[in-house]
């Protein structure tokens, strides 16, 4: 026996088991909790969406904004196979571009926090592959009892869910997963019970306006200390309210009302005042806003602002879709990717994004030039200054 016992080597095949996973717990891997389903969060941010339409207008202005992107490639003959097949690509089976998938698929990652797709080879040719959205009720993610690193994406057969066969061709992303968790997190979380209070504010004040525009009278008799009036007290009664409900009944039509006796006509809440909506509502609005991450201007809301303000939160949202960029780099490496090898085509390929605005080329210009002028002081060179003057000349005499 050595001095020193050998100790076993890491397995470098399949990634190991998490050893941070408290004792006394049931396996990794058999815990039910290791398995999600879609079926409460996805009604509940659908419900969200069609119920608050700045929550919808945020999520499809995110969406546009994301902006476009070319594949280069570089092999000319690949680049044009590439070209064609992003631009004709079927997908959900309604509608054509990459563009179209990419857009969608973004949505649903926003709104749910996870989004899955698939990719459909053809059955006659690989070059007519097609791309397919997912619902999420229809699947579960549980991890790969083989290998703690993979989650697999599966459909339910009965009560126990079953892997998809080609899991190679399963596009999954997820918005800011939790520790530990099999799904992201949708950017609508936490919004729920804000939009449960805007919706109750949005109703009184529905209800409210309903009571202004129909109007509602109390007509009260009162009869005098004659026996006779007294006597017939409820027969006049009677007869004013069918008065009264014959003249509120004529519609366009002009018709007096006439009544004997001690009457009083007053409206119904008339001297109720209506409580102020618009400090709450802004405050609520502000919330989900601040979930969106757009500013207030984009979504129609003039609210008071400085032009150093706006600018500055211009620059906040173009650091928010440069990160969903990140998230979508990779899915459109794997349908490029699986589209160039199913086709036999040679050379690599880069995803290159347009920028986002031309206010963003205006300030990458500037940032160059001043690069530029940098560059030229610390070589001892006198840096030329160009200004409005000089370029005037310039101009001239072009």
């Amino acid at each position: 026996m050595g001095l020193f016992s050998k100790k076993e080597p890491l397995s470098t095949g399949a990634a190991a088991a998490p050893q941070t996973r408290a004792k006394g717990q049931k396996s990794f891997f058999d815990d039910y909790m290791n398995m999600c389903s879609f079926h409460g969060d996805a009604n509940l941010y659908k419900t969200l969406r069609e119920s608050v339409p700045i929550i919808d207008a945020g999520i499809r202005k995110l969406a546009r904004l994301i902006g476009g992107f070319e594949i280069r490639c570089e092999n000319s003959y690949t680049q044009r196979q590439v070209d064609e097949f992003l631009k004709n690509v079927v997908v959900d089976g309604c509608q054509r571009g990459i563009h179209s998938f990419v857009s969608a698929y973004f949505e649903q990652l926003l709104t749910y926090g996870t989004a899955v797709a698939e990719i459909l080879p053809g059955r006659a040719s690989p070059a007519e592959m097609s791309l397919y959205r997912a619902d999420l009720r229809d699947i579960v993610l549980t991890r790969d009892k083989s290998d703690s690193s993979k989650v697999l994406v599966c459909t339910m057969t009965g009560s126990q869910p079953v892997p998809v066969r080609h899991q190679e061709l399963i596009l999954l992303t997820l918005l800011n997963p939790d520790a530990g968790s099999l799904q992201g997190n949708s950017i609508l979380k936490g919004l729920p019970f804000i939009s449960s209070v805007l919706m109750k504010i949005y109703n009184t004040i529905g209800l409210n306006f309903e009571r202004v525009g129909n109007l509602r009278y109390a007509v009260t008799y009162r009869p005098k200390n004659d026996p006779n009036d007294k006597l017939y007290a409820k027969e006049r009664a009677m007869q004013i309210a069918s008065e009264w409900s014959a003249a509120m009944q004529s519609g366009s039509e002009i018709k007096d009302f006439i009544a004997v006796g001690d009457v009083d006509i007053k409206v119904i809440g008339a001297d109720n005042q209506v409580l102020d909506s618009e400090v709450p509502v802004r405050q609520l609005l502000e919330q989900i806003i601040a979930k969106l991450g757009l500013p207030p201007f984009m979504l129609g809301l003039n609210w008071s602002t400085t032009e150093r303000m706006a600018a500055q939160q211009t620059d906040i949202l173009t650091s928010e879709l440069q990160f969903y960029r990140k998230l979508l780099n990779p899915v459109l490496q794997r349908v490029v990717g699986t589209y160039i090898r199913l086709n036999g085509l040679k050379g690599g390929f880069s995803v290159k994004w347009n920028e986002i605005s031309l206010q963003d080329e205006v300030e990458l210009s500037k940032a160059r030039l001043n690069n530029a002028r940098a560059a030229e002081i610390e070589q001892g060179l006198e840096p030329e200054i160009v200004t409005d003057e000089s370029l005037t000349e310039q101009e001239e005499t072009f």
